[in-house]
């Protein structure tokens, strides 16, 4: 059986982190398969190894702790696979916390499906008191897809999946850097994989929870995230230099914005609770025309640190 590495990026969660290790150290139905995890501190401050080093005793794998100073969501992700050597990577936000079965589902979808790259379904958790828009929050932290274990047209985000080293991941860092602030960067990766005849699958049982923390369970933070989306598309195609299809998704984002914009505006003066949907639309669409550098939102990465240092300006 191939080894499989489980790989979290963290910043400056401990509570979370603890949590991810944790559901990682209980899963079962693994029959034997080497695993191993790696935690790659995205802290300057190096405040991860801490968390580490309290619940090593815990876990059932080999563990290794990776500081990674550098601020940035592929940065972090480059230096975790450059911790280990494992044919298999799997990947687990750091507020995310996997079910028991999780690892040896997504194991079990990858030989079913033969495919390169496989995402599992997530349950969005947040805050309590989290007003209006909580039904809609909780949607957009979550996860959905088919109900069996198949072939998929398209990838997800990093967050739960397992990729095939060799085709997915190819390369030293297969992350853009360039997307260390703004995100994206597993979206560039999966275009580049559907490009080169790669294939995505579905692990219909390789359930996590992911909690959203109170600063990103809100419409504003949603809303940044739904437009880095919708940039997605137009920024692919803007990097691949077909111009035709930046102008296509162009001229469909701004369609999406007027009509669902209109279909915002009607929802809000009734304080129906489908308006956060629309609003999500709405800023989708936004993203398809707005795709350029300088429009991007600053998410992750260096901002994220100094939010942090804000915060608790003692921990920096």
């Amino acid at each position: 059986m191939q080894p499989v590495c489980v790989l979290i990026p963290t910043m400056r969660r401990p509570e979370s982190l603890g949590r991810a290790l944790r559901s990682v150290f209980a899963q079962e139905g693994l029959n034997g398969r080497p695993v191993s995890v790696v935690v790659v501190d995205n802290d300057p401050a190096g405040t991860a190894r801490a968390t580490v080093d309290a619940v090593r005793a815990e876990c059932p794998f080999a563990l290794a702790y990776r500081h990674e100073p550098r601020p940035g969501v592929a940065t972090a992700r480059n230096a975790g696979l450059a911790e280990t050597d494992a044919p298999l990577i799997a990947f687990l936000d750091d507020d995310e916390a996997a079910s028991r079965g999780w690892l040896a589902a997504l194991l079990r979808a990858r030989e079913a499906t033969g495919a390169d790259a496989v995402f599992g379904p997530i349950v969005g958790r947040i805050p309590d008191e989290t007003g209006w828009a909580a039904a809609y929050l909780q949607h957009f932290f979550g996860r959905e897809g088919p109900v069996s274990t198949q072939l998929i047209d398209d990838g997800y985000g990093c967050g739960n999946s397992l990729m095939v080293r060799a085709t997915a991941l190819p390369g030293s860092a297969p992350f853009d850097t360039s997307a260390d602030q703004t995100g994206g960067e597993d979206d560039a990766l999966f275009a580049a994989l559907e490009a080169r005849g790669g294939r995505f699958g579905w692990a219909h049982d390789a359930w996590v929870e992911e909690f959203a923390p109170p600063h990103r369970a809100t419409m504003g933070y949603a809303l940044a995230r739904a437009f880095a989306y919708g940039q997605g598309p137009s920024q692919t195609a803007a990097k691949a230099r077909d111009w035709p299809s930046v102008m296509r998704w162009m001229l469909i984002g701004a369609a999406q914005t007027v009509v669902w914009g209109a279909a915002s505006l009607g929802l809000t003066l009734v304080a129906h609770p489908r308006r956060a949907d629309m609003m999500d639309r709405t800023a989708r669409g936004l993203g398809k025309v707005f795709w350029m550098r300088g429009f991007e939102p600053q998410l992750y990465g260096a901002r994220e640190l100094r939010r942090l240092d804000a915060v608790s300006p003692s921990a920096a």
